[in-house]
């Protein structure tokens, strides 16, 4: 399974944890330099983590918009484990 994590300069364990859960690519953009928004995201990821305090509202919007034209889930969580891990999908945390 591979994950885009959007927004934040460090993500301390998150990497790890969604490793313990079964996901093998992690991708992670910070949101910081303007040119990854009119690039775009990369959309062959099977799940999207948005990190709601740490990105503007502009990349969260694009970000939103662009998951769902492609019909990816995404999940809009605080940067801490305990509150990404409580939404993601249960699919993923029922091993």
């Amino acid at each position: 399974m591979s994950v885009l994590i959007v927004g934040g300069d460090h993500l301390g364990s998150i990497p790890k944890e969604l490793k313990k859960i079964g996901v093998d690519d992690i991708r992670h953009m910070s949101g910081r330099n303007r040119n990854v928004i009119r690039r775009g995201m990369p959309m062959t990821m099977d799940l999207i983590i948005v990190l709601h305090d740490y990105v503007n509202h502009n990349l969260a919007n694009v970000t939103k918009k662009q998951a769902k034209e492609c019909n990816i889930p995404i999940v809009f969580a605080k940067r801490s484990w305990s509150s990404i891990y409580k939404k993601l999908p249960t699919r993923l945390t029922d091993n």
